[in-house]
């Protein structure tokens, strides 16, 4: 089965941001970690503090901006995936946020990433 253009952006953009954390001193613990409805993109560390990791990509903002489509709702069910990986994991006192790296497709020769860091509503 062919894979869908969005699927393979979005995987391009998971690769880039992880490339990204990488060479600002993160470590990559894990990528793709599923769960039932959702997943968690990058799980990273840097320091003491482990830190989940969402990666929107856009070709264009015509359907908007990348951070746009971070949603309460999105970062509602987010926050229930790293309760459910702590859990898997047995990370009880683990300190921890959550970032938000967007990467846009504007140029094709240089993706644009910007990285939020400690996301909340």
């Amino acid at each position: 089965m062919k894979k869908s253009n969005n699927f393979l952006l979005g995987q391009k953009g998971e690769e880039i941001a992880a490339f990204y954390l990488a060479n600002h001193g993160y470590t990559i613990i894990e990528r793709n970690f599923k769960k039932r409805y959702g997943d968690i993109d990058i799980v990273a560390k840097k320091g003491e503090t482990l830190i989940f990791v969402e990666v929107k990509t856009r070709k264009t903002n015509a359907y908007g901006l990348p951070v746009e489509a971070i949603t309460p709702w999105k970062l509602r069910n987010l926050l229930k995936y790293v309760e459910y990986y702590k859990l898997v994991k047995n990370l009880s006192d683990v300190s921890m946020r959550i970032d938000l790296i967007s990467v846009s497709f504007h140029s094709k020769n240089h993706p644009e990433i910007k990285h939020f860091q400690n996301i909340t509503f």
